[in-house]
């Protein structure tokens, strides 16, 4: 599968989501008490999303991503 040429922006918010997902995960994967995702990469992720015109536009986003980080075949 081809992978998308993105712009500036598009790539910074891809980098902000896959940031957020990893600390998310982690967050999860801790065993002492409620995951905990700091505000600050939320907001990072969040701000990305909306300098890339990608903002509210969950469809959109999640097919740039996906073209862009296909996952792995079998």
């Amino acid at each position: 599968m081809p992978t998308a040429v993105l712009t500036d922006r598009e790539r910074t918010a891809v980098q902000a989501y896959l940031r957020l997902l990893h600390t998310v995960r982690a967050a999860f994967d801790r065993e002492a008490g409620p995951p905990v995702v700091p505000p600050a990469v939320l907001a990072d992720a969040e701000q990305a999303l909306e300098r890339a015109g990608l903002a509210g536009n969950e469809e959109a986003f999640f097919r740039l991503l996906e073209s862009w980080c296909p996952e792995p075949g079998p």
